[in-house]
């Protein structure tokens, strides 16, 4: 029977959904309480530049494919691919840097150049990484993480020891070389927990890298915002932005609508892309599955500071992904996890688009996108993000050898604050809840209210995980739950 669906938020999961709701004949409306779709993956463009405010990885192509063929499309018919080559580069505090090229033969060159032996340890991890990936991405992920059953199987019972065992740990027991230990960590950092936290399962991180590659959307990933967008709008779903939820609306245990911008709208079923504590802070407290205490024990993935940059010249010796791990990578991790303070001497990543999409800049000048990885729930002030950016910048300029701090034309920050506001971010998270062990499927909160009938969440702190491909999972894992429950 036709629903009317009512969802929470525009990210990629919300839309998701959306879009497989509305193909099953459904009445289904997004609302974004920000001017333009997207959630947390939404597009800046000020001043001839172009900045993706969010995602900037484009991994996991296969996810794409799946979700597109499930509506009889292909990403092609929406955007184009381009595979980057080299994928990213790292560099270190000794001034050196290791570049990682499309190809995991070259790949594999450039580790037996740096410690012997290496080439070979990484071919045979990488295809046990890919065996791992087919278990995970071909099938866990796609369980809707209601039963422990869903990840007892045959080929789980046979990898079951490595649940047990933990990233850091057994990369350095297959390789001695810091530099490439470091870099092999890199893919956990998606899953927003450290490596020694992390179950070595999770290397399948590391053929999504080296196996998979790193691709870059026309567009950016607003690109593909946009192509799902489409996609949604042209199976019928009606999106209205500028629409903020202040309460969703329960009668005799059931959800029965939401108030946006003031005024009631019914619902047979009300799906949150939202924050999952955002959302349930919109219900009664008595229809609250989690208490603030559960939120704060559990284990979030890091928040971020970021600077979208414009400079009035290109920028040398750097490429489209550019890592700087010329910083102590535990003391780091520390001030994340374990201390919840701002690093001392931070880690960062750097995109430049431009050296891929000219457009996303004015002739002759660069678009650059900086992160440093936080604590959740730091203080927050322009002084504070000032400090960090004088760092970076510095760091930069050090490492590619050139000026250019007198060359910026246009800079805009986003930061934890910005987080809450804009997104309603439990403590101005970015990602999410950490992947850790005791945070895995069904330890993760519900796709479905265990309190509210008809009232069912979708996103980064639910089942699958943190990541734009988890994400579209999480929509066609919330969508297919809410059909078998109608």
């Amino acid at each position: 029977m036709r629903k009317n669906i009512q969802i929470i938020g525009s990210g990629f999961s919300s839309m998701a959904a959306a879009c497989y709701l509305a193909k099953a004949g459904h009445q289904v409306t997004v609302h974004e309480q920000n001017s333009t779709v997207g959630g947390r993956a939404r597009q800046l463009k000020r001043d001839g530049f172009t900045f993706d405010i969010g995602p900037t990885w484009y991994w996991m192509p296969d996810i794409f494919e799946r979700f597109f063929a499930d509506f009889g499309k292909k990403p092609s018919d929406y955007y184009s691919l381009k595979k980057l080559a080299p994928a990213y580069r790292v560099y270190f505090s000794d001034g050196t840097y290791v570049t990682i090229s499309d190809s995991l033969d070259e790949i594999a060159q450039t580790f037996e150049s740096i410690e012997a032996g290496s080439g070979k340890k990484l071919k045979k991890f990488i295809e046990s990484a890919r065996e791992n990936y087919q278990i995970a991405i071909g099938d866990l992920v796609y369980r809707p993480g209601q039963s422990f059953t869903e990840l007892i199987t045959w080929e789980t019972f046979k990898k079951c020891g490595l649940f047990l065992k933990n990233i850091s740990s057994e990369m350095r027991r297959q390789f001695k070389n810091e530099k490439l230990i470091r870099i092999l960590e890199f893919p956990v950092l998606f899953l927003g927990a450290k490596p020694s936290d992390t179950p070595y399962f999770y290397n399948f991180m590391n053929y999504a890298d080296f196996g998979l590659g790193t691709w870059h959307p026309e567009n950016g990933m607003y690109g593909v915002v946009q192509a799902i967008e489409k996609l949604a709008r042209e199976l019928g779903v009606q999106f209205e932005c500028n629409s903020k939820i202040s309460e969703i609306k329960v009668e005799n245990n059931q959800a029965v609508g939401m108030v946006a911008n003031g005024i009631f709208r019914a619902a047979d079923v009300v799906l949150s892309g939202a924050d999952y504590h955002h959302t349930e802070s919109l219900l009664p407290q008595a229809n609250r599955q989690f208490s603030e205490k559960y939120w704060d024990q559990k284990t979030f993935a890091p928040s971020s500071l970021l600077f979208y940059v414009g400079f009035d010249q290109k920028i040398k010796n750097v490429e489209h992904h550019t890592l700087f791990f010329d910083a102590d990578f535990d003391a780091h991790a520390s001030a994340i996890y374990d201390r919840a303070k701002w690093p001392e001497d931070p880690m960062f990543y750097a995109s430049f688009p431009t050296i891929t999409d000219q457009t996303v800049a004015p002739n002759g000048q660069e678009a650059a996108i900086f992160l440093i990885p936080l604590a959740p729930d730091l203080e927050d002030s322009e002084a504070l993000r000032e400090k960090y950016f004088d760092i970076l910048i510095h760091r930069l300029e050090k490492h590619t050898q050139q000026s250019l701090r007198n060359s910026i034309v246009f800079k805009e920050s986003f930061g934890i604050n910005d987080f809450k506001e804009h997104y309603n971010s439990y403590k101005g998270n970015a990602y999410g809840l950490a992947n850790t062990l005791l945070q895995t499927a069904f330890l993760r909160p519900g796709l479905k209210s265990k309190k509210i009938n008809q009232l069912y969440f979708t996103g980064q702190l639910t089942v699958p995980g943190p990541g734009v491909p988890p994400a579209l999972i999480s929509g066609k894992l919330a969508a297919g739950l809410i059909q078998k429950n109608q």
